[in-house]
């Protein structure tokens, strides 16, 4: 169990750094700057989404479509994974079922952000409608809420974990 979670830590950092330091600032430059949906924590409006779509190069979209979002597969399970058995290695039932099934909540809205944001640079500037962007959005700052409950359950847990050995 211990290997499976540093498996999943190292795999999952490995990604997210890929995601941070390469395929985000990518997508940001060819939208001019404009900040990608998957880094809206707050999620964003309408005119924010069209904003971004507008600006977008086609070369930008493509990359977006090809390259990011085929990341964003890894990522949540791999995250997904490593939180699970960090809670079960550091609470007792029912803390760890609780917060495996917010650490699933997460997974689960990560991927359904990505399926909403394909079909928004599917749609385009003009082809996408408020009823998608809104859902978007909702998922966005759905994973957002989620990922940080699950993390600080899991920093507070580990900590409180570290200081029953050592007392």
């Amino acid at each position: 169990m211990q290997r499976a979670f540093w498996f999943s830590f190292v795999a999952a950092g490995g990604v997210y750094l890929l995601m941070l330091f390469w395929s985000l600032p990518v997508i940001s430059a060819s939208a001019g700057g404009l900040v990608p949906f998957d880094m809206r924590p707050t999620g964003y409006s309408v005119q924010d989404a069209r904003q971004f779509l507008a600006a977008l190069s086609e070369e930008g979209r493509d990359f977006y479509l090809s390259v990011q979002l085929r990341l964003d597969l890894l990522y949540p399970a791999l995250l997904g994974m490593m939180l699970v058995i960090g809670f079960q290695r550091v609470f007792g039932t029912p803390w760890s079922t609780v917060f495996s099934v917010v650490a699933l909540i997460m997974v689960s809205a990560d991927y359904l952000e990505n399926y909403m944001i394909s079909i928004m640079l599917h749609g385009g500037a003009s082809g996408i409608n408020d009823s998608v962007v809104a859902l978007a959005s909702f998922w966005t700052m759905c994973k957002s809420v989620s990922a940080t409950v699950a993390f600080c359950a899991l920093l507070f847990g580990a900590m409180g974990k570290a200081r029953r050995r050592w007392v």
